[in-house]
């Protein structure tokens, strides 16, 4: 048995009850499933691509800034409207192109810091219309992330918005390092660390409200690329903060929280084992593909550069054509490809894959 007998919708895009039932699936089987952050349909299709071909489920996110490029660099941003625009847009794509790959994918929204709430109200404004015409939302979650604000407010705010939306993922505490729209760089190290009592009330405020959310806990991480040995992680405060609300609302499940990994760029494959096992069912991703696309693209125009100079003319001959070496179909797949060679590595080191 696999993912694919939890679920009712099999492949494209799933929400609701299907997203839960898969974390209930992924914490029961010790798996996470990698969120990728896209910015056009390129790398939409890369992360497709390395999901189908592992045979698993995958989650597409766009951050704001993320959101706003999918719009058009030349498209103004004031009032998030860019940002609203772009995402709504690759959701609408990211919709119609998934069935196509066959597998099950999460369509999320990446952090929204206070400052960048309008943008949120503007997704959830085209969830509310979409769930008129066709009985769902258009995303299956927004992540709201407040970590930066006093406890109360991120809790009051995030419960607010639950109330309202669609299924959220909750920020508590601080994730260190830069990610769209939110900059930790400065914080003191302690404050990256969550308190279970934090985690536990977050987890009680939710809950009264929907099922539907998960938790990023901070243990340690940091966003972005930093050496080995300059990020310290716990993972195991994890499973201290799963004890504690077990224990504290005489929940039957081991695990009663879906906590999330952000900030996981760089981080071993035993740190990534050992937070999926106390309960971790989705890891960020975003700063290694980012290099993994350049790669695939810097490594094709040094190889060709004789053939990328002009028009007509290369080492094979003065009258011969470039076009289909310049043809941005060539050099953009090939960003593609080693973006989703980066997606399978991330999928295989979190045991999604073959978990259809």
């Amino acid at each position: 048995m696999g993912v694919l007998e939890q679920l009712n919708r099999k492949a494209g895009v799933i929400v609701g009850d299907d997203v839960l039932r898969l974390f209930e699936y992924a914490q029961e089987k010790q798996f996470a499933i990698p969120a990728i952050n896209v910015t056009s349909s390129s790398t939409v299709v890369a992360a497709l691509e390395a999901a189908r071909d592992q045979n698993c489920p995958v989650i597409l996110q766009t951050s704001q800034g993320g959101a706003a490029y999918f719009a058009g660099k030349g498209v103004s941003n004031d009032g998030q409207k860019a940002s609203i625009a772009g995402a709504i847009a690759a959701a609408h794509y990211i919709r119609s192109i998934a069935p196509a790959y066959g597998i099950p994918v999460i369509l999320h929204t990446d952090h929204c810091a206070k400052k960048l709430l309008p943008w949120l109200d503007g997704m959830l404004d085209e969830d509310e219309r979409y769930f008129k015409l066709h009985g769902e939302p258009l995303f299956s979650s927004h992540m709201i992330d407040l970590s930066e604000e006093p406890v109360d407010y991120n809790i009051q705010t995030t419960q607010a918005y639950l109330k309202r939306a669609a299924p959220h993922e909750a920020e508590i505490g601080i994730t260190g390092g830069e990610e769209d729209g939110v900059n930790n760089e400065d914080v003191d190290n302690n404050s990256l660390y969550t308190q279970p009592e934090d985690i536990l009330a977050i987890h009680n405020a939710l809950s009264a409200v929907s099922p539907y959310f998960s938790i990023a806990a901070g243990f340690g991480n940091v966003h972005g690329v930093y050496k080995p040995g300059n990020v310290r992680l716990h993972p195991e405060l994890l499973s201290k903060h799963q004890a504690y609300v077990k224990e504290q609302t005489g929940s039957k499940k081991d695990k009663p929280v879906f906590f999330v990994f952000h900030g996981g760029s760089g981080s071993s494959k035993a740190e990534y084992k050992e937070a999926i096992s106390y309960g971790v069912v989705k890891v960020n991703v975003d700063t290694d593909m980012q290099y993994a696309y350049l790669s695939g693209v810097r490594d094709y125009v040094l190889n060709k550069k004789d053939y990328l100079m002009s028009t007509v003319g290369n080492p094979e001959g003065a009258d011969k054509p470039n076009k289909k070496f310049f043809d941005p179909r060539v050099w953009v797949r090939e960003g593609e490809k080693t973006m989703s060679k980066r997606t399978q590595e991330a999928l295989e080191d979190f045991n999604t894959s073959g978990q259809l």
